[in-house]
């Protein structure tokens, strides 16, 4: 769902949550509690990390890290995991680092900037994810190889990326909508991909369904489009706007990850070598 333009609004706010970490903690919490596939990729990880931890020490590959939401959650969540996370902002590594300072030291976390197309990693890690990355990158199959062979054998990869049925999001406004390789992926686009690139599909599912997407409507899309047009003159506007909206957007959210999605504006695949 990194479709629509909401990047630039999430930028401003990390020039501001940059220099207090209290504040970068409660944007993590917000990211994970408005975006769905942060629901979504969460979920997954709980499931198939759980058994490598269990078995002891085992490295993670975050291929896209953006703001470090999800090192933070597999760092709180698995006790025996070690992150590699890269990206291709330089600002972004940066924050992190100064985030996770604490981690970094302790040999949990590294930082790196690197280019997915130019990773030559060799059967290093038991688990990649690469989150709303895919779409941005017009050699996609490059990367889903490189990160094929950057795991070792019966490791697995998850993604996450706009769907074929995101296009809708615009609504015509070009001002709404991120520069992308793609529109989007369909289930048999996906598998295809995956498969040719060596891996076995374990599951594909669309996510931002009927529910999750209305739900993404109003907590997410509407929210930000009054952002990007009124400023900040928007926030006590939105203070006001949550207070119905929120919770049954929630409820929205809950239900949409249990339905089997038809269709949506987004879609996961979760592969093993």
């Amino acid at each position: 769902m990194s479709r629509i333009a909401y990047d630039p609004v999430k930028d401003q706010f990390a020039q501001i949550i940059r220099r207090f970490r209290f504040l970068r903690t409660i944007f993590y919490k917000i990211l994970d509690l408005f975006f769905l596939r942060s629901w979504y990729i969460r979920k997954l990880l709980r499931q198939y990390g759980s058994e490598l931890d269990a078995n002891g020490e085992w490295k993670l590959f975050d291929a896209g890290s953006g703001f470090g939401q999800y090192d933070r959650f597999i760092l709180r969540q698995f006790n025996n995991v070690s992150v590699r996370a890269v990206d291709v902002k330089e600002d972004y590594l940066e924050d992190s680092r100064s985030y996770f300072n604490r981690e970094i030291e302790s040999g949990r976390i590294s930082f790196y900037q690197e280019d997915l197309l130019e990773i030559n990693y060799q059967e290093t890690f038991d688990f990649a994810i690469c989150v709303d990355v895919l779409e941005h990158i017009e050699e996609d199959t490059k990367v889903m190889k490189n990160i094929n062979r950057s795991l070792k054998s019966g490791g697995y990869f998850l993604m996450h990326s706009p769907s074929i049925y995101s296009e809708e999001d615009a609504d015509g406004d070009e001002s709404f909508v991120d520069e992308h390789a793609r529109p989007g992926y369909s289930k048999s686009d996906i598998r295809k991909k995956l498969e040719g690139s060596g891996f076995n599909v374990v599951d594909v599912a669309y996510t931002y369904g009927t529910k999750g997407h209305f739900a993404w409507e109003l907590i997410i899309k509407y929210p930000m489009l009054w952002l990007n047009k009124i400023k900040l003159w928007a926030l006590p506007i939105m203070a006001i706007y949550y207070i119905p909206v929120l919770p049954l957007s929630l409820l929205l959210m809950a239900l949409d990850i249990r339905d089997d999605n038809e269709h949506g504006a987004g879609i996961y695949a979760l592969a093993q070598k």
